[in-house]
């Protein structure tokens, strides 16, 4: 490839909005937009239905499925799709220049993208796969003594609890769990339960910034707070909330922060960002030691030798289009489609919502008892009937279905839900 194409692809893929062919599949209707409009369409004031009957068409499903399962795994839009693949074509036209070295420049652009959204240093993320993998390079890098103690709550997903046991418990430290309310009054009432749980032995706060079952948000800047007045670390599992709303982790103020971007951000697979503050940065090792194990920098986190660069630079893509919607108008989006449910819920006797209808404690993520229901059963039918695809929630006295409200569901996705299982509940 010549140095002007590659020049052009790469202005035409890392930036997701620079070449027309990216847009060649861009919903039927966004699609005759001449191409200067592309960009402009998406990050319009417009916020009516059809704006997001448009953004709907950059994800085409299988044929009847109507997917409210992201909190599961997020699809990628076309945009993103094309970039990854283009960016792959690319590094099997010249496999060891791109893998090493070739792409330095791109790579480092998505850090900073990724370090511009969450309103931190560039010098503060590693791009890692997972959570998972960021919570065991937590787990693993921690010297923690006989006695010491990590606060988790009892909804932690278990990529995060499972790293801390793993690594940990072997050395004779107690994880101490707190059993969370589905339905707290208020904040202050979840940070007080933390502040109970806390000890002189207290090292560790392990904390979910959203929860997988639910959807409630946890107060992460007041524990934070809390915490460091104790000199203790707080580690966030951002799983489920990067992408969904807007977030500042300098005003959050944790230590670290592990998020798999291929949920609400809608990155290709596997491919994640890891927060660390630059004054905890220090405690961290390696997961993986390879050349380069030695970097001072936050680099040295990302010790893969080969990885799959196509899709890290498909993260590049991904935020160009989260961004060009507008981080502003996704996090209203969330609530709008929060609001809705519940309106179209109503005080139907037939149904009991599981997450905080308070919009401090929760989001686009919303769990739904259907009453005297085993939500196995519901899950089975509303796909098998009517092509819808939920998450059921059983455990920490759930038995609901967990529906995931992203940027692609539409009101008219959300009446044929309710309608659908209206007619479940009989």
């Amino acid at each position: 490839m010549t140095q002007i194409k590659r020049r052009n692809f790469l202005k035409a893929s890392i930036t997701g909005f620079a070449g027309a062919a990216m847009f060649s599949a861009f919903g039927k209707n966004v699609s005759s937009l001449p191409f200067d409009n592309l960009s402009a369409f998406l990050s319009s004031e417009n916020n009516d239905e059809n704006y997001w009957e448009q953004i709907k068409e950059q994800f085409p499903f299988a044929e009847g499925l109507k997917y409210f399962n992201n909190g599961s795994l997020g699809p990628s839009p076309l945009i993103v799709r094309e970039a990854s693949c283009n960016f792959r074509t690319t590094l099997d036209e010249f496999p060891s220049k791109y893998m090493w070295g070739g792409w330095k420049e791109e790579v480092e652009k998505v850090r900073s993208q990724s370090a511009e959204l969450l309103s931190v240093s560039p010098e503060e993320i590693a791009l890692i796969h997972n959570t998972t993998e960021g919570f065991n390079m937590l787990a693993k890098s921690f010297d923690l003594k006989a006695g010491d103690e990590i606060i988790l709550a009892d909804h932690e997903h278990t990529s995060v609890t499972i790293p801390w046991q793993v690594w940990q418990e072997s050395k004779g430290i107690k994880l101490v769990q707190i059993v969370l309310p589905i339905l707290p009054d208020s904040v202050e009432e979840i940070v007080e339960m933390y502040r109970k749980a806390i000890t002189p032995k207290t090292k560790i706060i392990s904390i979910c910034h959203l929860l997988n079952t639910n959807g409630m948000i946890l107060p992460i800047k007041e524990l934070s707070e809390m915490a460091h007045q104790k000199g203790i670390y707080v580690a966030v599992d951002g799983a489920q909330a990067a992408g969904m709303f807007d977030i500042n982790l300098k005003d959050l103020g944790c230590d670290y922060y592990a998020a798999s971007t291929h949920k609400w951000l809608f990155s290709p697979k596997e491919i994640g960002i890891f927060y660390a503050r630059k004054e905890s940065q220090h405690l961290l090792k390696p997961l993986i030691v390879a050349n380069g194990h030695k970097d001072l920098t936050i680099r040295r986190l990302e010790n893969y030798n080969t990885r799959n660069l196509p899709d890290v630079l498909g993260l590049g893509t991904a935020i160009e289009f989260h961004n060009s919607i507008g981080r502003e108008k996704i996090e209203k989006r969330s609530y709008e489609l929060k609001a809705y449910l519940r309106e179209k819920i109503g005080d139907n006797p037939k149904f009991k919502f599981k997450s905080p209808a308070n919009d401090e404690l929760s989001a686009a993520i919303q769990t739904l008892e259907i009453v005297g229901k085993d939500v196995n059963l519901v899950k089975a039918q509303l796909f098998e009937n009517y092509g819808i695809d939920t998450r059921p929630m059983t455990g920490f006295g759930l038995n609901g279905l967990r529906i995931s409200l992203a940027i692609y569901i539409t009101k008219h996705d959300i009446d044929d839900l309710v309608d659908s299982l209206e007619e479940i509940a009989g």
